[in-house]
């Protein structure tokens, strides 16, 4: 079974010793400190999800935050879920270890039909052994996951056969009903995988970009700061034209879970390494994900409520291109094509 590794840092996985320094520290000083502010949390607008789920060609390229690194996002008559975890712990057993500090913005049972899950890696916040048999189970049949080299077998352990396996830069291509092909492309970025103490590297790791006529989107999984972001922007350079402002439309990077910076810098990128993928992306916007869910780390849940500004008046980035939105609201985008969209109708609309 091979051993995989980061393009520009050989290994970014800690010692014990290191652990136990953090652990120790941290239990010393009581950490993490309880948020002052909420994770914000709005009423998912289920309606607009819905309708814009069975609306094919005419959907309405959209992304809706269900909690952590989940992600629904709607466009090119596709609905995917990214890193999906709908269970109360992020752990291997669900009577220990990080709790939710609130509930997904969407229930399992209230998502439309999901037709992609793509899986960042193997760890437990992202590949949620309760979430994955759920969506597997789902009316109408599994949706195909996209998952990193070494996973599918996972996948398989639970009898789950609908899998597309991916090595970095590999490609999927998608036949959307009612819209055009939407490319998945799993792309490079700096963290490790492991879910036991024997299993370290031994699946793969990485981002998704996916483009597609509508939207062209980014999805960072967990990751530290690397030039792994530039190469991807430079890979599709010649998909993402000046005439639609180049770049990804949308970006949805991690900003959570990063102190002490000793110990998770090479695995996890601060506010302002995150806010530096977003530009190293192109990115026209991007939402912070990966925060204000679970406590996996020392900073406290709403570090990124307080720290944001601060950040993007130091990089000069507006406030309306990096953003934070609350658990269960929808963000409604434009789309490439068009500076219009249809109407969003449902299928059993009788004007139609």
């Amino acid at each position: 079974m091979p051993i995989f590794r980061n393009n520009y840092v050989p290994s970014v996985t800690k010692s014990l010793r290191d652990l136990l320094r953090w652990q120790w520290q941290r239990l010393r000083a009581r950490l993490p400190p309880d948020p002052t502010l909420p994770t914000p949390q709005v009423a998912a607008d289920l309606d607009f999800i819905r309708r814009n789920a069975l609306a094919g060609a005419a959907m309405i390229p959209a992304a809706t935050w269900i909690g952590h690194a989940t992600m629904l996002v709607q466009a090119d008559g596709l609905n995917v879920l990214t890193d999906p975890i709908f269970s109360v712990r992020a752990s291997p057993v669900q009577f220990v270890g990080p709790s939710r500090a609130l509930p997904p913005g969407i229930a399992v049972s209230d998502l439309p039909h999901i037709d992609v899950v793509v899986i960042s890696h193997n760890h437990y916040d992202h590949l949620d052994h309760g979430s994955i048999l759920k969506l597997a189970r789902q009316t109408g049949g599994s949706p195909l996951f996209l998952v990193p080299l070494g996973v599918k077998a996972w996948l398989e352990r639970l009898g789950i056969g609908s899998a597309a396996e991916l090595g970095w830069w590999d490609r999927y291509v998608h036949a959307a009903v009612g819209g055009g092909p939407v490319e998945f492309h799993f792309t490079p970025a700096q963290h490790w995988s492991g879910r036991t103490l024997s299993d370290r590297n031994k699946t793969l790791w990485g981002g998704w970009s996916v483009l597609a006529e509508n939207l062209h989107w980014f999805f960072s999984g967990d990751t530290g700061y690397s030039k792994d972001f530039t190469d991807t922007r430079e890979r599709f350079a010649a998909r993402q034209t000046p005439e639609q402002g180049g770049g990804f439309d949308l970006a949805l990077i991690a900003v959570g879970a990063c102190l002490p910076r000793w110990f998770m810098q090479e695995q996890h990128v601060d506010l302002g390494e995150a806010v530096q993928i977003h530009l190293d992306l192109g990115a026209k916007r991007s939402i912070g994900v990966h925060w204000g869910t679970f406590a996996l780390a020392d900073d406290p849940l709403d570090l990124p409520l307080h720290d944001l500004a601060g950040t993007l008046r130091g990089k000069q980035v507006s406030e309306d291109a990096f953003f934070l939105i609350p658990v269960g609201e929808t963000r409604q985008l434009p789309s490439r094509i068009s500076k219009h969209h249809p109407p969003v109708r449902n299928r059993d609309d009788s004007s139609q």
